[in-house]
């Protein structure tokens, strides 16, 4: 199973699509691995610079609609060959977040409430997550600052992400 823990990504706006996610132009590469060094290169978000922000990062939190755009699954794959296996938003596109679930990666969607909260608490901070996908929660840690959130998933897409995505969830039972 993949790693689900690490340090955070605040990506502090709505409808990131998988354009911004991994742009277009790289779509011809024949590896995963490929995609690496383009993960959020075109991202429109003030002062975000990919080269450094980027660095030793495991988990994105963003807002609504995160994942919008096209359908590829260009977009989980460039975040899992960075070692992200976890992305926390309000919604999702709903394809992109099958394809996450696909991938064997989380897809989490929490209440906008919820997604306000830790953007207030955490979002300027150097945090991490910590997760315990057996109990579906996580904890994030900032210094003394401790949060634990409770979240849920479907059995079947909870089934992907303990199979280490569909493939090996379908050769397991077909």
């Amino acid at each position: 199973m993949k790693n689900f823990g690490g340090e955070i990504l605040f990506l502090d706006r709505s409808d990131i699509n998988t354009d911004e996610i991994i742009p277009a132009r790289y779509l011809t590469e024949i590896t995963k691995e490929a995609l690496k060094p383009y993960l959020l290169e075109d991202i429109k978000l003030d002062g975000f610079l990919p080269e450094t922000d980027l660095l030793n990062k495991k988990v994105v939190i963003s807002r609504s609609n995160f994942g919008c755009g096209s359908s590829r699954e260009h977009a989980p794959w460039a975040f899992e060959v960075n070692g992200i296996n976890v992305t926390i938003a309000f919604r999702y596109a709903r394809i992109f977040r099958q394809n996450m679930f696909n991938c064997g990666m989380l897809a989490i969607e929490l209440a906008e409430d919820v997604i306000d909260g830790i953007f207030n608490r955490f979002a300027d901070k150097k945090a991490s997550l910590e997760m315990d996908l057996e109990n579906s929660a996580f904890v994030i840690t900032s210094g003394s600052e401790v949060q634990k959130i409770e979240f849920s998933v479907s059995e079947f897409d909870y089934d992907l992400v303990k199979s280490g995505g569909w493939v090996n969830f379908a050769d397991k039972r077909y």
